[in-house]
């Protein structure tokens, strides 16, 4: 008798192929069991509405990795040499098993719609009537059984090699050194191959996407703009991003149609990547133009930090210039192609040296003009243009003659800077919404103002995190694979499902692609922040002159669906 008639699959009675029976006697009952739980727990819902093909990646990630736990608790169970059941009774609890996990899977198949639907009634998005069960169920099961045959041919390299080591070194340590070797092959494989060549086509499309000039977008005929004929650099070496950076905005006229009194056409100024060999030279090849332009003559100076593509947000920059009457100049420089969540969970400390040259360079020359006369100075970054904003300032060096405020914005889960604030929180204070001391440096903000602290009086320095509950940029945690993230405990944000739990291993995948798809929220949820949450987090940080509260809820009003 083989080993599939021990198990009652006799290949004569049984009218199914040869490679589903054999899949389906290998299959451990143990392993289907814990995989199916945790294929239910990845249905239920967590910061971002999912179609349901991510959320069929999702469920087949959390399949393969309740199997490949349930394998190991029953690879524990045979080493401690605990009773085992017999065959005929393994084979009646494996069919009972696969019945009720079917049974399980579909229930939970059935609410996954209603689960996505709380998500998306907070973000006023309209209900799905269906998650698509059937598709949702094959692109899992798919994703399921690549991964175990992926499992299996390491198994095989494993033992191929455990053999021939065999050879030359005892069997445990051959066994060692085969794991070991199978695993530096496997990882060189999905390194050095894949995972590199994944790389450097997203670098490539990203590359030729920013080379495209849009034909709506001619080049500047003002000298006072980057690559406009006076200017330092062309008008191609800008980049798709600076171009649109440097066209749009607000100009003299749009201001004044909302402000009363002198206004000022805003100045801006951006480097790409082709505009010089080295971070340390588009740095100050950015100083020079600001200096060209007049920039250190404003009032006030940004430095802008952009996301992973160059892209500075229009609402975080325009805002700003409209509160401070266009008396302001912005100078940015760009460090990547491609998009950040791409950088920053390949490389997140990608941008980081040009991050530092651009700070180094302007403050540099800024602490060298006269006080009295010199521009307000004020640090802006989004995303990963936050962190690396973050990490451009040491601010032992910058305490004897500090610049005067920063708005940082969805600042990405690994900023040192933000993560070691928000552990030294007030107690009592969310971990989503955190109050940082007396409230005279830090304040954090969401959807809903929260910057008016009763009692907090601002101090020299103004640092303003605008960050929302909802964002997995910001609120993503490797730990979340063990252990519960504090955000999830009550007090929630109030655009976080009262449905989403905590499973362990399943909620960090589920986190993950958050992350990925982060921006596809309606504006004002995830990773993509809205104009009227900008302008309440830039009157804390310029306490803009003659500005006051009536203003800005016009301007509210006036950008509130433009972007």
């Amino acid at each position: 008798m083989d080993h599939l008639e021990e198990i009652g699959l006799r290949r004569t009675r049984w009218p199914v192929p040869r490679f589903v029976s054999g899949l389906w006697a290998s299959l451990s009952t143990t392993g289907l069991i814990v995989a199916v739980l945790f294929f239910a727990a990845s249905l239920t819902p967590s910061l971002i509405p999912r179609p349901y093909v991510i959320q069929a990646l999702i469920s087949g990630l959390s399949l393969s990795a309740g199997y490949a736990i349930g394998v190991f608790l029953r690879w524990l169970w045979s080493y401690l040499e605990l009773p085992d059941v017999r065959p005929k009774t393994g084979l009646f609890l494996k069919i009972a098993a696969a019945l009720g996990c079917a049974i399980f899977a579909l229930t939970f198949l059935w609410r996954a719609a209603e689960w996505q639907n709380t998500v998306r009634s907070l973000m006023g998005l309209d209900p799905v009537e269906s998650a698509e069960p059937f598709k949702l169920g094959l692109i899992a099961a798919v994703v399921f059984i690549l991964i175990v045959l992926l499992a299996r041919l390491f198994r095989l390299t494993f033992r191929f090699l455990a053999g021939r080591f065999e050879y030359v070194l005892t069997r445990p340590l051959a066994k060692v050194t085969a794991i070991a070797a199978a695993i530096a092959l496997f990882w060189s494989a999905t390194d050095g191959v894949i995972f590199r060549f994944a790389l450097h086509a997203a670098d490539s499309s990203f590359r030729r996407l920013d080379a495209l000039i849009d034909p709506d977008v001619a080049p500047p005929s003002d000298p006072l703009k980057t690559g406009s004929g006076a200017s330092l650099m062309t008008w191609d070496e800008l980049g798709r991003q600076g171009r649109q950076f440097i066209a749009s905005g607000p100009s003299a006229g749009d201001i004044g149609a909302v402000f009363s009194g002198e206004v000022k056409e805003p100045l801006r100024v951006y480097a790409g990547l082709n505009s010089a060999e080295t971070a340390k030279e588009r740095a100050k090849l950015a100083l020079e133009e600001l200096k060209r332009v007049g920039g250190f003559e404003r009032s006030n100076l940004m430095i802008v930090v952009p996301t992973g593509t160059g892209w500075v947000d229009p609402p975080g920059i325009d805002s700003v210039e409209y509160l401070l009457k266009g008396d302001v100049a912005s100078v940015a420089v760009q460090y990547s192609y491609l998009a950040s969540w791409l950088s920053l969970l390949v490389e997140p400390e990608y941008g980081g040296e040009t991050a530092n040259a651009l700070f180094d360079a302007v403050y540099g020359y800024w602490t060298t003009l006269p006080k009295d006369k010199r521009p307000r100075l004020y640090l802006y970054g989004l995303s990963l243009g936050s962190m690396n904003s973050q990490g451009s300032v040491d601010l032992f060096d910058i305490i004897s003659d500090p610049f005067q405020g920063a708005l940082w914005v969805g600042t990405p889960f690994p900023t040192r800077t933000w993560l070691s604030v928000t552990a030294a929180r007030n107690p009592g204070s969310p971990e989503w919404l955190p109050r940082y001391r007396d409230g005279s440096v830090i304040r954090f903000t969401g959807q809903k103002n929260a910057l008016d602290i009763p009692g907090a009086v601002w101090g020299n320095v103004r640092i303003v995190y605008l960050q929302y509950a909802s964002d997995p940029i910001t609120f993503f945690d490797p730990l979340s694979f063990y252990r519960e993230p504090d955000w999830m405990k009550a007090p929630r944000g109030h655009d976080v499902s009262p449905d989403l739990r905590w499973f362990p291993v399943v909620t960090m995948f589920q986190l993950l692609a958050d992350a990925a798809t982060g921006t596809t929220t309606p504006i004002g949820y995830g990773h993509v922040y809205a104009p009227e949450h900008y302008i309440d987090a830039w009157m804390e940080v310029v306490d803009p002159p003659g500005v006051t509260t009536d203003d800005a809820t016009r301007l509210k009003a006036l950008l509130k669906g433009r972007y």
